[in-house]
């Protein structure tokens, strides 16, 4: 999927707003959804790093680093989504 530098924006708002909260309920959560929660958040901060890149990059370099980090968001998303159906 392309994204724009609009679209991805709000793809990461939206994981944001989905990791804070699934990070409330959390607590009472099973180890293996713990488990799941800590593969992925190594990778929000490199989707967060990846978008800081975005907004100062220009011409093929945003576009390039911008697919990276649709890549990335939309794997998150994914992994969001199973823990939110184990919870």
């Amino acid at each position: 999927m392309g994204y724009t530098r609009d679209d991805l924006k709000k793809v990461v708002d939206d994981l944001k707003q989905q990791r804070d909260e699934i990070h409330v309920q959390l607590h009472l959560a099973k180890a293996e959804v713990r488990d799941e929660w800590d593969k992925l958040e190594p990778k929000w901060e490199d989707v967060k790093g990846k978008m800081a890149s975005v907004s100062k990059a220009a011409g093929q370099t945003a576009e390039s680093l911008a697919a990276a980090a649709g890549l990335l968001a939309d794997e998150i998303k994914q992994g969001y989504d199973r823990i939110k159906k184990a919870l």
